[in-house]
């Protein structure tokens, strides 16, 4: 069976409606941002209760890891620039533009460090903050499933690795990513509904 390069627009497809929902979401935590440090005692539209409240993690020590001097620079400001960045990469590849092999793998290790960093935020939201932000609940389904359509792409579209071993090439060619994509958004509301699905509930 010969490798299918049908499905990889649509992956960049997927790649761009999850960048849009990230950037949208970045848009809105930067504008609540901006929002709390006009008013510091003020409440966000997404604070519901002790739990769900996105003022809560925006005044935690992680929601503003980075620093430019003695400034810091809050997530949603890097997510503004990074999602803007794999929203144009997405357009290329639905225009079915072959990449350079550097630009290419340089899409798909940025995608996976977007996804790592957005994992880290997702469990210290839930088990050290205590505190959950929805807007950060979306940019971590959507950044998973932004890597998941530029891995696929990655190999369907773009042809890497050049060498590549057999159960690589059956792994998308019969589509088992998707299973295991599935799987792994469904872990992920799993695990946030056995930690706080009182609060959600409740």
């Amino acid at each position: 069976m010969s490798e299918s390069t049908s499905s990889a627009p649509s992956s960049y497809l997927i790649a761009a409606l999850a960048s849009l929902a990230t950037l949208y979401a970045s848009l809105v935590l930067s504008a609540e941002t901006l929002q709390l440090a006009r008013h510091p005692q003020g409440q966000l539209s997404c604070d519901i209760n002790s739990v769900v409240s996105c003022s809560a993690v925006a005044h935690s020590p992680q929601a503003e890891l980075f620093r430019l001097g003695t400034l810091p620079v809050p997530n949603a400001f890097l997510g503004l620039i990074a999602e803007s960045v794999f929203l144009t990469l997405a357009v290329v590849g639905l225009c079915r533009i072959k990449m350079p092999a550097l630009l290419a793998a340089g899409t798909w290790l940025a995608s996976l460090a977007a996804l790592a960093y957005a994992l880290w935020l997702f469990t210290q939201s839930l088990f050290v903050i205590h505190a959950l932000c929805p807007w950060c609940l979306v940019m971590t389904f959507a950044t998973s499933l932004q890597f998941m359509a530029f891995s696929h792409a990655t190999v369907t579209q773009q042809g890497l690795p050049r060498k590549r071993s057999g159960w690589l090439q059956i792994y998308y060619q019969r589509h088992f990513d998707l299973m295991v994509d599935l799987i792994w958004l469904v872990a992920l509301a799993t695990i946030v509904l056995a930690v706080e699905g009182s609060a959600l509930f409740g």
